[in-house]
């Protein structure tokens, strides 16, 4: 680890955590170790790391808070870069908004309410950053990022930055053409309108009711399991199946919403992993719907 870590020594973005455990950045709180952890606070510190890695052939992961997230029990090789909260900018200009992309989606729902703009209200419970948001075009209660993205920065992998418009993002249901593309969001541009504030807090606080009500945020999980199904609902095919409190080691489908697996203590990825393929084999038997992963999966078995 020495080595891998001299390798960086020189770049200002710190701390570089060696063998730093993932289960410490998920909301699973499951995750072996990476081999090294680097939170960069700057676009010229993320390409610095970048370079770097790509001149010494390390393996480069990216992540950001982890909230629709799962790390395998071995963990990360290489470096693993966490675009969080130090990439946290803000920037307002008329009815757009420019957010670095570790800002978290509550943060920016509610910076957008507090400018009197309307557009952002579905995401102030969504867990994780608004740039892993565009990545996977998050969405609840009707509302997803394509609805409001204007444009994103992007870095590639040797560090070269430029802007994508919304329209060559390619959004569609939990999915961009970001993804496998080897870039990183950097910035993220939503474009909003101007709405009555009272309104705009009415809509947030209705939103987040419903989620508390409904979802099981009492535990560790990362947030739904799985995608929609074409005229299906996931939990609601779950739970038909009979597998509410279904078990495997300390891993759980909630009690409280089929459509989540829980950390119900000590759950290990293979835990994890194990019950997606019960659940997935299960309904599939029952309804005869093939049921996809929402959450990524990432590191060694």
């Amino acid at each position: 680890m020495t080595d891998l870590r001299s390798i960086f020594a020189g770049c200002t973005a710190k701390p570089l955590l060696a063998d730093e455990p993932m289960s410490k950045h998920t909301s699973f709180h499951i995750g072996g170790p990476a081999d090294l952890l680097a939170a960069p606070s700057s676009e010229e510190e993320l390409s610095a790391l970048l370079t770097k890695a790509a001149a010494a052939g390390v393996p480069v992961t990216v992540v950001g808070n982890g909230s629709n997230l799962l790390v395998r029990d071995k963990g990360i090789r290489g470096l693993v870069i966490k675009l969080g909260n130090p990439m946290g900018s803000i920037a307002v200009e008329g009815n757009t908004v420019t957010f670095g992309s570790g800002v978290s989606l509550a943060m920016a729902s509610k910076k957008a309410a507090s400018l009197g703009l309307s557009g952002m209200e579905f995401a102030v419970g969504i867990p994780g950053t608004i740039g892993g948001a565009v990545y996977m075009n998050a969405g609840a209660y009707d509302g997803e990022m394509s609805k409001v993205v204007r444009s994103v920065r992007v870095m590639d992998m040797h560090g070269r930055v430029e802007e994508l418009p919304a329209a060559q993002l390619d959004f569609s249901y939990r999915h961009t053409a970001l993804m496998g593309s080897g870039k990183l969001v950097t910035t993220v541009t939503v474009e909003l309108v101007p709405a009555d504030e009272q309104a705009i807090a009415a809509k947030m606080a209705d939103f987040s009711e419903r989620r508390t009500s409904k979802q099981p945020l009492e535990l560790p999980s990362a947030g739904s399991m799985f995608k929609r199904p074409p005229g299906y609902f996931a939990g609601t095919l779950i739970e038909q199946t009979g597998l509410k409190g279904y078990t495997v080691g300390g891993a759980q489908v909630s009690q409280k919403h089929a459509g989540f697996v829980v950390n119900i203590g000590g759950a290990t990825a293979a835990d994890v992993l194990q019950l997606i393929a019960d659940v997935q084999a299960k309904v599939q038997a029952a309804h005869g719907v093939h049921l996809e992963p929402e959450v990524l999966v990432l590191g060694e078995e």
